[in-house]
């Protein structure tokens, strides 16, 4: 009887030691369990919180991109403002500038009124006797043509004159052009000395040496009379 008993104990240990050991296997199962679960909260933690910030940066992204699409049509409607007054703005300047031209052709043609009964006298100051005053020459050739305000013709000589409301350098050097075409433009006065002269009613302090040095008369107002500025000794230049 007493083997049995033995083996019965031996089984007997046998299954407390397994049991031991399920219940030891269970415990690391169940650490292991909660380990892992601990690292699934903060996984799914970190997840949740990278999708927080991920929908708050798509919600801040949102916000930039309404802020630029209203200040983009506010650029818009700035651009079509600003083009629309540009638009205006150039077309009162051609306006301006066309009235600005009209009314300086006319102020060219008032000096020319004055300038055209007052010739006779003063050239003949100069010792040029008058014969003939002509107002608006033209000529045109196969070499080209020119225009002449006014032409002053003696015997021996002819001026050319060319009336300015406002009097510039570059008025200065088109007339000493036209005077260098003007006897081949002009050939019935080839044979005769060629003079040049400028007027006008406004003359700005730095033209009238550079007239005086280009050997030109300058017809300018003085009082309620024109005067023919150059020096009593001024030497003109002939073409």
């Amino acid at each position: 009887m007493s083997a049995p008993a033995e083996e019965i104990w031996a089984i007997l240990r046998e299954v407390a030691e397994s049991q031991r050991e399920i219940t030891l296997l269970q415990k690391e199962s169940q650490k292991e369990y909660e380990q892992q679960l601990k690292e699934n909260k903060d996984f799914v933690r970190e997840i949740l919180q990278s999708m927080k910030e991920t929908d708050q940066k798509m919600q801040e992204t949102d916000r930039k991109m309404q802020e630029t699409d209203r200040q983009m049509q506010k650029t818009e409607k700035f651009i079509q403002e600003t083009s629309e007054q540009l638009r205006e703005t150039s077309k009162k300047v051609k306006e301006m500038t066309a009235s600005i031209g009209r009314l300086g052709n006319k102020l060219g043609d008032f000096v020319e009124e004055m300038v055209r009964p007052a010739a006779v006298r003063l050239f003949r100051e100069r010792g040029i006797i008058v014969h003939e005053v002509h107002r608006g020459v033209s000529a045109k050739r196969a070499a080209g043509g020119i225009e002449v305000d006014l032409l002053v013709v003696n015997d021996t000589d002819v001026v050319a004159i060319e009336c300015k409301s406002t009097l510039s350098v570059d008025d200065v050097n088109e007339h000493i052009a036209r005077l260098g075409k003007l006897k081949e433009m002009l050939p019935a006065y080839a044979d005769k000395r060629v003079f040049g002269a400028v007027s006008g009613m406004v003359i700005p302090d730095h033209v009238v040496p550079y007239v005086y040095k280009q050997g030109l008369f300058l017809i300018a107002q003085s009082g309620d009379h024109l005067v023919i500025s150059n020096a009593a000794d001024f030497m003109p230049r002939a073409w």
